[in-house]
């Protein structure tokens, strides 16, 4: 199993910029992929950035080159990061943490951090 908790949300005016955080404890060494969800209300919930096994990332179309995903692994945790650059009345929502482990592609996520951009 894997704890997740996240940090670093709240409300920044349109254009500003916020860094979202993710400590991983546990099972860290079965940890496949990472990754930032975020759900807006009445709407599902998407995939925003992700690292993936072998350390190649990936960013849905409407936070390229605003959103920097990184990874930095210690000796007991694992940290995800999202750091979110000019920042726009859309990207108001609920963010969450999530990480697949291996074997068995097991899904774990966040309690989810609100972020509320204002215009």
């Amino acid at each position: 199993q894997v704890q997740l908790v996240e940090s670093g949300g709240g409300l920044v005016q349109a254009g500003g910029s916020l860094r979202l955080s993710c400590a991983a404890s546990g099972s860290i060494f079965s940890i496949n992929d990472m990754g930032w969800y975020r759900q807006a209300p009445g709407k599902q919930r998407e995939l925003v950035a992700a690292i993936i096994s072998g350390g190649s990332t990936m960013y849905a179309d409407s936070v390229k080159g605003r959103f920097t995903i990184s990874r930095l692994n210690a000796k007991n945790t694992v940290s995800l990061y999202l750091q979110m650059n000019s920042l726009k009345p859309e990207d108001t929502a609920v963010y969450y943490c999530n990480v697949v482990l291996i074997p068995g592609h097991r899904d774990y996520w966040g309690q989810g951090i609100q972020v509320t951009v204002s215009s």
